[in-house]
């Protein structure tokens, strides 16, 4: 994990936002980082340096003499010290501070002692974002090299856009491990087709035939591969999971029919296609036009076989284009992947298994084996959003070798 050992000053300015600050250290601390917290007096205004401390297991630093003996807090050195520094949040005050180097207080001289990279994630309403005297200091923070973080825009380098609103810790943490992985931009051109969630096929009006995929991992998948700069096509059948990146192109299907009919006239066009959806293999052969009702004991129904889209694909696929698919198993998992690489076409398949506890359907976890014709490549249970990286790590070192 490329953030594993790595140290960070976390800067902390007064702002409703400084409650994220907790889950931002949690998340760097559980991935093996170091964190040093240096805050404003303001900061302690909205959370107290007892629960930072807690934390980090470091004392937050705010002053520049600790005591009344002449012990100090040494700026310099924690510049020295860091892998990078984060501001998050930071208000537009200090926004304003840093980009004119008016040092009153030991997060500013400690940002203009840095000779790490500074990450920056602005928290304010939206008149104050707006206003040309913050998006003027946001260029120029931008001209000294420092890296804006905001949602939905990503960083502020190809445009101003964004809501003021201090991204989520999550997506914070994954831009870092992105920037010290150096594939932030790793797809830069590329446009990748993505199928995510469960399809729905209809018995009859208020009735159908489904599974429990809430589309977690696939909404994650396209977000990682926008967040590295490809262009993302979504198509999505009735996902509960919510999609924040609006850079992500969004179709949104429920039967399978519907789902073949978006993916197979877009696929020629892409450079690569990730089929996480869960897609049902079956449809009843007849959908009742009225609710069907409950007038005797047994009810049959007659299934007949839906698309399916990952072999349909897989005949249309060029020697330069990439297909990823999905295999969900119970039993013999390792088989029954690769017996679906071979007949699919697929360049890799990403293998889970329902045995595994707390992974797969509507959890925030996963657990994956990546097989291929090269191997398999085990990966220990973590969040979605993490599988997702290396799921696009591999996909993306593929897209090289083509």
């Amino acid at each position: 994990m490329s953030l594993q050992g790595k140290k960070f000053v976390l800067g902390i300015t007064g702002s409703i936002a400084a409650y994220k600050a907790c889950y931002l250290i949690r998340g760097l601390v559980k991935r093996g980082c170091e964190v040093q917290v240096v805050i404003t007096p303001s900061g302690k205004e909205f959370i107290t340096p007892i629960t930072l401390s807690a934390l980090t297991h470091k004392p937050v630093i705010s002053e520049f003499f600790s005591q009344r003996d002449g012990t100090w807090n040494s700026h310099v050195n924690l510049g020295l010290w860091a892998d990078a520094m984060i501001v998050a949040p930071c208000t537009a005050s200090t926004l304003g501070k840093m980009a004119h180097g008016i040092a009153d207080n030991m997060l500013i001289t400690t940002y203009l002692s840095m000779k790490a990279p500074v990450f920056i994630a602005p928290a304010m309403d939206l008149d104050m974002y707006r206003h040309p005297s913050t998006q003027s200091n946001l260029q120029q923070l931008l001209r000294y090299g420092n890296h804006i973080i905001e949602p939905e825009s990503g960083f502020l380098a190809s445009g101003l856009e964004g809501k003021g609103r201090m991204e989520e810790p999550d997506e914070i943490i994954r831009y870092l491990d992105d920037y010290f992985k150096g594939n932030t931009r790793q797809l830069e051109g590329k446009r990748v087709l993505v199928t995510a969630g469960p399809t729905y096929e209809k018995i009859d009006p208020v009735r159908f035939i489904g599974n429990y995929s809430s589309g977690k991992m696939g909404v994650a998948l396209a977000e990682e591969c926008a967040r590295r700069g490809a262009h993302v096509t979504l198509i999505a059948g009735p996902i509960s999971a919510p999609l924040h990146d609006k850079r992500v192109e969004r179709i949104d299907v429920e039967s399978c029919e519907e789902m073949y009919q978006a993916a197979t006239p877009r696929f020629a066009a892409c450079d690569a296609a990730i089929l996480c959806a869960a897609v049902a293999d079956f449809r009843p052969e007849t959908v009742a036009g009225t609710k069907i009702k409950r007038e005797k004991d047994d009810l049959v129904l007659r299934l007949s076989p839906t698309h399916d889209i990952a072999a349909a694909l897989g005949g249309m696929k060029r020697p330069d284009q990439v297909m990823v698919g999905f295999a969900l198993e119970t039993d013999h998992e390792e088989s029954h992947a690769q017996d679906k690489l071979r007949r699919k076409k697929l360049d890799f398949i990403v293998l889970n298994s329902l045995r595994n506890e707390g992974t797969c359907f509507q959890t925030d976890d996963n657990q994956v084996t990546i097989l291929s014709a090269e191997g398999c490549k085990p990966y220990e249970k973590k969040p979605k959003a993490e599988v997702a990286s290396d799921i696009v790590d591999e996909l993306a070192a593929r897209l090289v070798r083509k």
